[in-house]
């Protein structure tokens, strides 16, 4: 710049003197707007980021946003761990629709229709109709959760479902096929007293008194969890598991505590996990995401199978389970457009590959599955594959579909602790009867409460 000016003042006649007396100056004459405007250029959109992702799967969450820092100069995405879903869900809420709140926040699947009712996100719907973004790729079981009326109103990110693991080698010392892993509920308990009969200090099946994998296994009996199409056409009034099949997942668990073949880790995952990789029982149900954790912990090798469901019903199907990216309402413009990119990147085949097989959720986008790091760890651990064709394998209804209700986390809890009761020796029909009741109270207020 001194240079050009040097040249314009020697053009119109000022002597040799004036031209080095401007070379010799050493002063920087930017002016204070063109240096503002200059930094403004440079200066990326910061999105931050609130995630739930602990261990393994922040690893690989922190590589991904590192490669898409990396990968443009107008983004920066600071990914910060917030706790659990359950711990960062509030924080979200206390801070939603005020500049402290994030950019893009991750929320269990079962927070949906809380987050819609919230006030305080934009429908991304808003962004894929701008960009005309094609959500033809992303897996339709999973499209199918998250699209409410039609619409998507967050994007599909770390998505899991529930499958049975199993020890192989207990399998063969009992006589068991390992490779025709048990289908249905009564499938489970023969095998059960096929495995205490070949090893008295092995129990046959764990199932965690969780309400997720209650809800999943009503869910593949073809069966609602929540009136009025599972939330999906109007708000719920009542609970729909008030019948046999909500019945029948704590008879099946009361059978195999009479036949001693039923390991009870009450509502403790880990425990579970642990009692498994240490020969303690030969199967359990658990998220589909845990697969990398099981199959590497274990020094046998482990199956993995479909969800189980009783002899009397068909197959239905899994629903998507995990969590989804919102965005926040009131932000800037830029910071929403930036952050839409990241959400856009964080879906394409090759990033989705990447997640898949660092984590064990599914890829969200089914382009995914082709790519060639995909095929290479189906080689070394096959047993991914099989939660990605029960997913797919997945009929499309109300009941697969999940329910949309405010008081989902709520429901959990009571069901969870119900559970816990009938595997502590509790009789089932009076204490189903009680969780049903307190369900439909949750129910009732959270309606209430949403009128006024």
């Amino acid at each position: 710049m001194k240079f050009k000016k040097m040249m314009a003042v020697a053009l119109i006649g000022l002597g040799t003197a004036s031209v080095l007396a401007a070379c010799d100056s050493g002063k920087d004459t930017t002016t204070a707007s063109e240096k503002e405007s200059s930094e403004k250029t440079t200066e990326k959109t910061t999105v931050n980021f609130w995630h739930s992702m602990s261990g393994v799967n922040q690893e690989a969450l922190n590589k991904i946003v590192t490669g898409y820092n990396n990968s443009q100069s107008k983004v920066e995405v600071k990914a910060e761990f917030q706790g659990t879903y359950e711990e960062s869900l509030p924080k979200f809420q206390s801070v939603g629709g005020t500049k402290d709140a994030p950019t893009i926040v991750q929320v269990q699947e079962i927070g949906t229709k809380m987050m819609i009712d919230s006030g305080f996100i934009e429908p991304m719907q808003k962004f894929i109709d701008a960009d005309n973004y094609d959500t033809s790729d992303l897996e339709e079981n999973i499209a199918n959760y998250y699209k409410v009326d039609g619409k998507f109103y967050s994007m599909p990110f770390n998505s899991s479902t529930p499958v049975m693991y199993y020890n192989k080698e207990a399998f063969k010392k009992a006589g068991l096929d390992p490779e025709n892993p048990p289908q249905t509920f009564e499938e489970i308990e023969k095998a059960g007293l096929a495995i205490k009969k070949s090893n008295p200090a092995m129990k046959g099946f764990a199932l965690q008194a969780y309400g997720w994998l209650y809800e999943e296994l009503l869910a593949n009996q073809g069966s609602l969890l929540m009136n009025n199409d599972n939330g999906r056409s109007k708000t719920p009034t009542k609970v729909a598991y008030d019948n046999a099949a909500g019945r029948s997942i704590f008879e099946w668990a009361e059978q195999m505590i009479k036949d001693e073949t039923f390991a009870n880790y009450g509502t403790n995952a880990d425990n579970m996990v642990a009692g498994f990789i240490n020969g303690d029982v030969a199967m359990f149900l658990q998220s589909s995401a845990s697969a990398g954790q099981v199959i590497d912990g274990a020094k046998f090798e482990v199956g993995e199978a479909y969800l189980p469901y009783p002899e009397k019903a068909e197959r239905e199907g899994v629903v998507i389970g995990g969590a989804s990216l919102w965005m926040s309402k009131g932000k800037e413009t830029a910071e929403q457009e930036a952050a839409w990119d990241f959400l856009k990147y964080l879906a394409t085949p090759e990033v989705q590959a990447e997640w898949h097989v660092a984590t064990g959720y599914f890829a969200i986008n089914s382009k995914a599955y082709d790519e060639a790091i995909v095929a290479e760890a189906y080689k070394k651990k096959p047993q991914l594959k099989v939660a990605v064709e029960q997913l797919q394998a997945t009929k499309t209804s109300a009941a697969t579909q999940g329910a949309l209700m405010n008081m989902l986390p709520e429901e959990r809890k009571i069901m969870e602790t119900a559970l816990e009761q009938v595997y502590n020796g509790a009789e089932i029909e009076p204490t189903f009867k009680a969780a049903v009741e307190q369900v439909n109270q949750a129910i009732e207020q959270a309606n209430r409460a949403n009128k006024k």
